[in-house]
């Protein structure tokens, strides 16, 4: 899952970027609603974690923007300003959900996931595919009956293929959805991830590879 975090507050943008981090997800931060904006052109968000008052363009003409788009993001509106009047406003704007500064940080990983899965490309919570199987809210994955002890990162690619089904992801498309807009496209982070998660879940092998195509979840495991 990609989330952009757009608040101009420089501390509280990196303190939520990094809890969303360690919660497997690809976050990337914009402190103002230009730079915003520019980074949605660029890259696809899955939900944009959105403050209500920035400089350059207003929170509100952002949500307006981002409504307007194909295929856009799912907008949570953070914000000071907490009233009914102030939510109504803001899912009005079209908002996707709204939660008041200060919040409970295990709340709004609740509410960015559940924004993810509403999204309408989003599939059922539990991913299943071949003998697989992955809860992104519970955090579980299972092969065959058998739970898996993933790092965050392997945990991720693994989720961004069962989503994939029966599609393939090349490395740029697993940098793009599992790292942010730091990641190394010279990197072999992602060949190395793959191999571990290749061990971790064991014989016979699940994840193909097409040389000059990418990677993806084979739904019937290769003998």
């Amino acid at each position: 899952m990609r989330v952009l975090v757009v608040e101009d507050a420089q501390a509280l943008a990196e303190v939520v970027a990094e809890g969303l981090r360690d919660q497997g997800m690809a976050v990337d931060i914009a402190q103002d609603g230009l730079t915003a904006a520019a980074k949605l052109g660029l890259n696809p968000y899955d939900v944009v974690v959105l403050d209500r008052d920035l400089p350059g363009i207003h929170g509100d003409t952002l949500c307006q923007m981002i409504t307007e788009r194909d295929h856009r993001a799912m907008v949570l509106m953070l914000t000071a300003a907490g009233t009914p009047g102030d939510r109504v406003s803001g899912l009005t704007l079209g908002a996707d959900d709204y939660l008041a500064k200060p919040f409970h940080f295990p709340e709004l990983i609740l509410r960015i996931r559940a924004l993810a899965r509403r999204r309408p490309t989003a599939r059922s919570r539990t991913l299943r595919a071949a003998d697989l199987e992955l809860d992104p809210v519970r955090r579980t994955a299972v092969r065959g009956g058998r739970p898996l002890e993933l790092s965050v990162k392997e945990f991720a690619v693994l989720e961004a293929l069962l989503r994939a089904v029966p599609g393939f992801l090349s490395a740029e498309d697993l940098l793009e959805q599992v790292w942010d807009e730091n990641a190394d496209p010279f990197t072999n982070t992602v060949t190395v991830t793959i191999g571990r998660l290749r061990r971790k879940l064991g014989g016979p092998a699940v994840i193909t590879t097409t040389p000059g195509v990418g990677y993806r979840i084979t739904e019937a495991p290769a003998s």
